[in-house]
């Protein structure tokens, strides 16, 4: 019986940090000629700073970007404070 138990308490945590949402913002630039953006991305994989700089750094390069810096990563309460400074770059990538 603890095993089952054990076993439910385990699933539930594990599904509940799964469902977490994780999002970064982050500079980007293009060369030639020379842009820069601000943006902010939901992250599918970890919630960290290196998974974040490893993620994205694929997203934008696929789309002729170079990730400058991961600012910072955070949930869904820091979404509203980012999104006017994020403009056309807010979940694009």
């Amino acid at each position: 019986m603890k095993h089952i138990a054990l076993s439910f308490a385990l699933t539930c945590a594990l599904t509940s940090g799964a469902a977490a949402q994780c999002f970064a913002d982050y500079k980007a630039k293009q060369d030639s000629p020379l842009r820069l953006h601000y943006g902010v991305v939901q992250l599918s994989g970890q919630c960290s700073m290196g998974a974040a700089k490893d993620e994205l750094a694929g997203r934008l390069m696929a789309s002729g970007w170079t990730l400058l810096q991961v600012m910072s990563v955070f949930g869904p309460e820091g979404l509203d404070q980012r999104k006017d400074s994020a403009g056309q770059y807010y979940l694009r990538f």
